[in-house]
């Protein structure tokens, strides 16, 4: 199921399901609204989006009750998170998902919002997207590459070729061949949390793209490490299609080599894995379809090929 797509002069609704807005410096906030107001879109913002507690973030009744006015009030054409944080799987058993299922609408976010995007997919099929929060369109790293793959992916139809930014340069083979299934993923500890859930979407031809945060500072390779053998055993590595692994800030001392280590004796040989595409706790990035089909070819000219979004 795939949500109406966006167009100029209709509204985006910014919620805070995670850490609330008021935590977003004044700078950044005033950038990511001009930057979108600039584009032609009307902004307005949760009753309780500014809330906070002692964790930053709100009470669990606020952010249900946000999630659901956003879906059910028909001016709202597209949702976009506030920013990241720790505590998005708190909400999700408290959601109306027959709400969403019956006023189906673009909901973007990335980062901890990675369990709010892969229990809507599971619960109701919604096509959902892992991208831009509303703080990132305040940020002024390649600014334009992230804002035309949010909007390419949101607004348009068609397939997307990924490219890689100035940034990226180019993707990383780390194993050759070709591939087609549904995307599943997002930050990877996050992830992680909906194992043995309701909330843990399933597919048989999974494409996972994955990315990590450095939260553990020296110990960042050896957790990333641990935390993939669990998604490859909780999955069965017969599901898994192919791999995109995205961009990695560089205290973690993340690198092409260090994922063929990790990947060594975890994978068949003949699935495609790529490296260095742009999303993560990095800018800029793009902006792909949880649910959507994505076609890979890793090899020397490398493709990625968002099917449908």
């Amino acid at each position: 199921m795939f949500a109406p797509k966006l167009n100029q002069g209709d509204e985006i609704r910014v919620i805070a399901p995670s850490r609330s807005l008021a935590i977003v410096r004044d700078e950044i906030f005033n950038k990511a609204l001009h930057c979108l107001e600039q584009q032609g879109f009307y902004i307005s913002f949760s009753k309780h989006s500014r809330e906070i507690d002692d964790y930053n973030s709100s009470s669990i009744q606020s952010r249900v009750e946000d999630i659901h006015e956003a879906f059910l009030d028909s001016n709202v054409k597209a949702i976009l998170t506030a920013i990241g944080g720790f505590n998005v799987n708190q909400i999700l058993e408290h959601i109306d998902y027959e709400i969403i299922r019956q006023h189906p609408k673009i909901l973007c976010g990335y980062s901890d919002i990675t369990a709010l995007l892969n229990a809507i997919y599971a619960k109701t099929g919604l096509i959902i997207y892992h991208g831009a929060h509303f703080s990132t369109f305040g940020f002024e790293t390649e600014p334009e590459y992230t804002q035309k793959a949010f909007f390419d992916c949101v607004m348009n139809e068609g397939c997307l070729t990924l490219k890689p930014s100035q940034i990226a340069k180019e993707y990383t083979i780390i194993q050759q061949g070709v591939c087609e299934g549904a995307i599943i993923g997002g930050n990877l500890c996050t992830l992680n949390l909906l194992q043995g859930t309701q909330f843990m979407p399933q597919a048989d031809d999974i494409v996972l793209f994955l990315e990590d945060d450095n939260i553990m500072g020296d110990h960042f390779i050896y957790e990333f490490d641990r935390n993939f053998q669990s998604l490859l055993q909780a999955y069965g590595k017969e599901k898994i299609k192919g791999i995109v692994f995205g961009r990695f800030d560089d205290s973690c001392k993340m690198s092409a080599d260090v994922i063929k280590r990790i990947i060594s004796d975890k994978l068949p040989k003949n699935i495609p894995v790529m490296f260095g595409v742009d999303f993560g706790h990095v800018f800029p990035m793009i902006t792909f379809p949880i649910g959507g089909r994505v076609r890979m070819e890793a090899n020397a000219n490398p493709i990625i090929e968002i099917i449908n979004h």
